[in-house]
């Protein structure tokens, strides 16, 4: 190596120091894979403007450029002996994607929970049948049925009767009230084991965390109930046709330029159904001899408007962008086998922003760059994430900063952050203009109601400040706030959570089916309503309660649910995680 001091100027990377010899350059190179950060990983060099050649390729915002998209610069330190040490965590920075991961958890069930959960589902499974062979359900049997399909499935009965029966309380809970930041519970009993339920006459006021009232526009005071309530005057309830005939009012041609506006595209088309604006307009985009490449967890809306449209459809792991690109290479490299090996009509990839009940956020630039890499389309639902993420709540797309003619086909509902109903696709003129003449959900659905258009409208106009106010950057602001607070928070009783740390979709798990029960239960009873979420919903492994955070709700809130969900996870043995805890306070 010879002298250790001339060693350590040879080992120093900055665009300052002169040219180095050939020798020096490759022994710069074998120390620096000594590395294991990313940005280490595809060295390339080249001759700046200067002729000072550089040992990373950098772009103008201080990335090195790769093959696989831009990574931030990692720093280091020269120590007396010429070896570089690692930079310290405050300097370094990890690319875009580790980071990604890091801010997303999905902590693995431990063994021995497993075992318990397998267990005692199919303990519940064998007295189920027991009970079905002792004592014979008097159900209606299908008669004369030869050569049909059943009307019935077997399990799906079974399981209804000897299993979701046991605790159907915790769910399908009527309410009384605006799901605000509090909601009214109508009280019920159940004199025969869930078989049937009795009003007591009685209501109880809760703390609401299962609504998706993220913006906290779901009121029945303010601007948009006071505008909802004009409209409704003027326009009544429903206009009785359908958006081609007589159900298109000026109102609907404001709201979708505003939407097309809020989103930052040329057009968009507003339909009177979240539900429906996927199921109905998938078959409308996709027809046989098309590939659709969809997540493992979208939405059942979207399942169901694929198969009806008759594409191929392939599945790839849940935010798997390598399985992803596996699927998308092998697919478009061996064609369509039912056409002979010819090229795909269409090849459409259709993911979530969030998903509801991960709670994990889609990697959207890495999507886009494979989007770009094989020339598809590109899908995205933004039901959830639309007004709830982003500084302007923009959704996903406003998260990551991308731009949103990139996404061929913007979908996303009004039901969440808006507090409202309906749904909307955005995207070219060109698209538009075709969704309105094929369309099922346009040319034969009831078009949209009035007041709820105006809510919409109304709700909208407040997050882009067209009312004057900061209002909506301040609704954004709050539900990011009250997000990363009551993750933390939950992280550190050491409870097991699912997602993104910027999602205010918050699946805890509980595992046991038994536990859900006892779990929705003992918070309806301490004033906090939730909504539990089990198999068939979910895996059996992975029985969890869903928290919906929202702007609406306060700090003093937020702290009292806590306490109170600390107290459970420790009578009833939820705190799975072993990830280490944060020992400080959580500053909110």
């Amino acid at each position: 190596m010879g002298n250790p001091e001339a060693f350590t100027e040879n080992c120093i990377m900055s665009t300052g120091i002169e040219q180095q010899s050939k020798y020096d350059q490759e022994q710069e190179e074998l120390h620096l894979k000594k590395f294991n950060a990313p940005a280490y990983r595809e060295i390339r060099t080249r001759k700046n403007k200067n002729g000072i050649k550089a040992g990373l390729a950098m772009n103008g915002n201080g990335f090195k450029q790769t093959t696989n998209g831009f990574y931030p610069r990692a720093t280091s330190t020269a120590t007396e002996y010429g070896a570089t040490s690692k930079p310290s965590a405050a300097d370094r920075k990890l690319p875009p994607a580790e980071e990604h991961l890091q801010k997303t958890s999905f902590e693995e069930v431990p063994l021995r929970t497993a075992c318990l959960t397998y267990l005692g589902f199919y303990l519940l499974m064998i007295l189920g049948y027991l009970n079905q062979l002792l004592f014979v359900p008097k159900v209606a049997k299908e008669k004369n049925r030869e050569g049909y399909v059943s009307l019935y499935d077997a399990f799906e009965s079974f399981y209804s009767r000897y299993v979701y029966r046991r605790i159907r309380d915790c769910w399908n809970r009527p309410i009384c009230s605006v799901p605000g930041a509090e909601l009214t519970l109508k009280d019920r009993v159940t004199p025969d084991y869930g078989w049937s339920f009795e009003f007591t006459g009685t209501e109880t006021r809760c703390l609401n965390l299962g609504s998706y009232n993220y913006l906290g526009f779901a009121e029945a005071t303010g601007a948009c109930a006071d505008n909802s309530e004009k409209t409704c005057r003027e326009l009544g309830l429903a206009l009785c046709s359908p958006r081609v005939e007589l159900g298109t009012t000026q109102l609907h041609l404001d709201l979708e330029k505003l939407t097309a506006r809020y989103l930052g595209v040329e057009d968009a088309i507003v339909f009177g159904m979240g539900f429906a604006t996927n199921a109905l307009n998938l078959p409308s985009i996709l027809s046989p001899g098309c590939l659709v490449l969809s997540d493992e967890k979208n939405h059942a809306s979207i399942i169901l408007g694929l198969r009806l449209s008759g594409a191929t459809i392939k599945v790839f792991k849940h935010n798997n962008m390598k399985d992803l690109e596996r699927v998308l290479r092998q697919n478009i490299v061996y064609g369509n086998p039912k056409a002979g090996g010819k090229p795909w009509k269409k090849v459409l990839i259709i993911v979530e922003g969030v998903y509801s009940m991960e709670g994990s956020i889609c990697r959207l630039p890495e999507i886009i760059a494979l989007k770009k890499k094989y020339k598809a389309y590109l899908y995205l639902d933004e039901a959830h994430s639309i007004g709830a993420l982003g500084p302007n709540g923009g959704g996903i797309v406003d998260y990551f900063g991308e731009d949103p003619k990139d996404v061929d086909i913007l979908m996303g509902t009004f039901t969440k952050s808006f507090g409202s109903a309906g749904g909307y696709l955005a995207g070219t003129k060109k698209l538009v203009d075709f969704l309105r003449t094929n369309s099922h959900a346009h040319c034969y659905a009831a078009t949209m109601s009035p007041p709820v258009a105006q809510q919409i409208y109304t709700s909208m106009s407040t997050i882009m400040g067209l009312d004057g106010s900061d209002i909506g950057r301040r609704k954004i602001n709050q539900l990011a706030r009250n997000t990363r607070y009551f993750r933390k928070r939950l992280a550190q009783m050491g409870v097991i959570t699912y997602g993104h740390e910027d999602s205010p979709v918050v699946p805890m798990l509980v595992y046991l089916f038994s536990k859900i029960g006892a779990v929705v239960r003992t918070l309806t009873t301490r004033n906090i309503a939730v909504v539990g979420v089990g198999f068939p919903a979910t895996p059996i492994m992975e029985g969890r309660i869903r928290y919906c955070l929202s702007a609406a709700h306060t700090k003093e809130q937020l702290d009292y649910a806590l306490d109170v969900i600390d107290e459970i996870s420790d009578n009833l043995g939820l705190k799975y995680s072993r990830k280490p805890k944060d020992p400080n306070p959580i500053e909110y």
